[in-house]
């Protein structure tokens, strides 16, 4: 018996200890959380453990900017005219509505939020004391986008002038001549890969420090904290749920395939994604579920597997609800500026994070998106412990617009 357990824990995926240690964290610092040691040696574990991560954010997010936009750039004169130019305007339009749908639906969700006052209090003080972010008038907030400094921007992480820098970089070296634009991108993609191996390294050890956050939460707001990340869970499950019936009807005006049969046809394939939840596992089973939609398999054969590879519905839908809640727990206003400009951030964040291994994915999507709305990253990783959750519907989701986006493209 003892082995037995000892191999089902050797086999336990990393997101299982994330969410065991989550769990323990909790525990532990609601029953021993009045011990001024253990709190103190949890505040420094858990403290060392973000500022590891944290510290990968800027350059990982600059080198993927650039190195995704002026890769596009050169390649647009053979892959792109070749792949056609329906496709990325019907997927960027998507995420658009993804981005859109949460940025009205994430702060009505958020306000369903039954938690007591004194507990919000008490998490808020665990979190480091920040000034009260300055809300800038539209012209200083449109003004702002322009980095005049990026260096700056870059060491006070202001990460929406850099994105900006990042986009004209990454646009201009397009357009210079392709031997030498691929010897500037080349350090660049060095960058990005090392910075990925030492989120690799950090995340290594997600469960210590995710059990560390987890104590000082727990010892601040107690049990409580609990009720806040099932409220955080609905709120994700019901955005998803909600994205998924727009998907249902957009197949019927946009596609053309009525809504029953498109239903009897997509079920087969969203079975596959929540039980995988893997879209690129399911790609065989949607390809049999275009055919049932009568698809032309020339169309679904060349349209699938780019939407499965660079398109996923929920990734902007899901950054801005995570930004959202993540500044909701942290007492931080988030003005209707602010979220205007998080959404086109949330929608490059998509795009950027195709190439990356799930875990690094979420932090390198939704970080940059929290930043900009100045709320407290610290909490970010408790999230992304209950994340896995939430994501078999989330897959389930892609799957399905990667189907709707299927029937637009090849509707004659």
């Amino acid at each position: 018996m003892i082995q037995r357990g000892r191999a089902v824990l050797r086999r336990m995926p990393a997101p299982g200890w994330m969410m065991v240690a989550l769990v323990a964290g909790f525990a532990a610092g609601a029953s021993f959380g009045t011990i001024p040691a253990a709190r103190i040696v949890a505040e420094l574990i858990g403290g060392i453990w973000l500022d590891a991560l944290r510290m990968t954010i800027v350059p990982l997010v600059f080198a993927l900017i650039v190195t995704g936009v002026a890769g596009l750039r050169l390649g647009s004169r053979g892959e792109a005219m070749h792949l056609g130019r329906r496709l990325p305007v019907v997927l960027l339009a998507l995420l658009a509505m993804s981005a859109i749908v949460a940025a009205l639906l994430s702060p009505v969700l958020i306000g369903l939020f039954t938690i007591p006052q004194d507990s919000i209090a008490a998490l808020r003080s665990a979190i480091p004391a920040a000034p009260p972010p300055v809300v800038p008038g539209t012209v200083e907030a449109v003004r702002a986008l322009i980095p005049t400094n990026p260096v700056a921007s870059a060491a006070t992480g202001a990460i929406v002038p850099l994105v900006v820098f990042a986009l004209v970089l990454g646009l201009a070296i397009g357009r210079v001549e392709a031997e030498r634009a691929r010897a500037l991108l080349q350090p660049l993609h060095g960058l990005a890969d090392a910075m990925v191996v030492v989120v690799g390294w950090v995340l290594r050890i997600a469960a210590i420090g995710i059990g560390a956050l987890a104590f000082t939460v727990g010892a601040t707001a107690g049990i409580t904290v609990v009720a806040m990340l099932g409220q955080y869970l609905a709120a994700s499950l019901a955005l998803s749920a909600i994205i998924i019936v727009i998907g249902y009807v957009t197949a019927r005006v946009a596609g053309g395939i009525p809504v029953r049969r498109f239903t009897r046809a997509a079920g087969p394939a969203q079975a596959v994604a929540a039980g995988t939840q893997s879209s690129l596992a399911t790609l065989p089973a949607m390809m049999l579920s275009a055919q049932a939609m009568g698809i032309d398999e020339r169309d679904a054969s060349v349209a699938l597997p780019i939407a499965v590879a660079v398109f996923k519905i929920t990734a902007p839908s899901n950054t801005l609800l995570v930004a959202l809640t993540v500044a909701w727990m942290g007492g931080v206003a988030v003005s209707p500026v602010q979220i205007m400009l998080a959404i086109p951030l949330a929608i490059l964040s998509s795009l950027m994070i195709l190439s990356l291994p799930g875990a690094i994915s979420i932090y390198a999507g939704t970080a940059p998106t929290i930043i900009a709305l100045g709320a407290p990253i610290e909490l970010l990783p408790i999230l992304v412990a209950v994340d896995v959750i939430p994501d078999m519907l989330r897959t389930v989701a892609n799957v399905t617009y990667d189907l709707v986006a299927t029937a637009i493209i090849a509707r004659r």
